[in-house]
């Protein structure tokens, strides 16, 4: 058993929680440990390696399902680099999308924070009325 790692040596060497490698689990992303006789968790070296990059397209904004298919992709023998560049492509569109979403929550923000001084009694906020009212940024009729 020097080839497997338990839950809690996997969890360190991959750096995330016991709760994490089990969420992981449920999700699919990683395959059901093995057992032993005494029906503890074991787990191939290669797990922690796996668990990385989980963690690493995670913080680069892949989600699950793109982890997943990203995964799969990655040991279809039928599969080439073009397969995992569209996945990419497809989440920078996916972001950049999202950034200008972003910029123009920001801006409509910003326009409502400009709106109004911060003083007097809460009834006459402009951000209150424009979010309560059909009006846009600051009693400007839509």
């Amino acid at each position: 058993m020097s080839d497997f790692l338990t839950i809690g040596k996997l969890a360190k060497q991959a750096d995330v929680s016991i709760d994490s490698i089990r969420f992981y689990e449920r999700k699919g992303l990683l395959e059901d440990p093995l057992r032993t006789a005494a029906n503890y968790r074991v787990y191939p070296l290669a797990a922690a390696k796996r668990l990385r990059f989980i963690k690493k397209a995670q913080r680069l904004g892949f989600s699950l399902e793109e982890i997943h298919q990203l995964l799969r992709v990655s040991h279809d023998s039928s599969a080439s680099k073009a397969d995992i560049k569209q996945i990419t492509e497809e989440k920078i569109a996916d972001i950049r999308s999202r950034i200008e979403d972003l910029k123009r929550m920001l801006k409509a923000l910003e326009q409502l924070d400009d709106c109004c001084d911060g003083r007097g009694p809460i009834e006459e906020c402009p951000i209150l009325k424009s979010l309560e009212e059909d009006e846009t940024l600051c009693g400007q009729q839509s």
